[in-house]
């Protein structure tokens, strides 16, 4: 067992071989709104932030995860930018089916945290990877403009 620390709290977790962050957070912890798309870490859906960063837990061993702040989409309403971020994608009525919107959220929160003023091409390279089968990006692009300002 190993302790890791989720949007703020410490859990005593079963990390062992190999395991995907991805299913600790859903299994052991019963946080379900990082969702399983591919596996492959190539459509977005399972991103979280480990130490501000957007990651793939569906590839990312929970095991890598101790000693690091993890936050999921059921947290990022604790920081200011993810509250702009949710509020905005409320506002622009971003999602549609919404199965891929705690990836997009997750993936915009970093980039406007890291950037508060993105380019088309700043909201491009960030988003990129991040799969929206209804194809909400104009409303994604709209709704981080609208925090942006721009």
């Amino acid at each position: 067992m190993d302790v890791i620390a989720v949007n703020g709290t410490q859990y005593q977790v079963d990390t062992s071989g190999g395991r995907p962050l991805l299913w600790v957070l859903r299994d052991q912890l019963h946080l379900t709104g990082t969702k399983y798309g591919c596996g492959l870490a190539l459509c977005g859906a399972c991103t979280v932030h480990v130490d501000g960063q957007p990651t793939r837990s569906c590839v990312f061993p929970a095991s890598a995860a101790v000693g690091h702040q993890i936050t999921t989409i059921e947290g990022i309403g604790q920081t200011t930018v993810g509250q702009k971020v949710q509020q905005a994608w409320a506002q622009q009525n971003v999602p549609q089916c919404g199965y891929c919107q705690s990836g997009q959220v997750m993936a915009a929160a970093a980039l406007l945290s890291n950037n508060p003023q993105p380019s088309d091409t700043d909201i491009d390279n960030a988003m990129a990877g991040n799969i929206c089968r209804c194809g909400t990006y104009v409303r994604i692009r709209q709704a981080i403009h609208s925090i942006a300002g721009n």
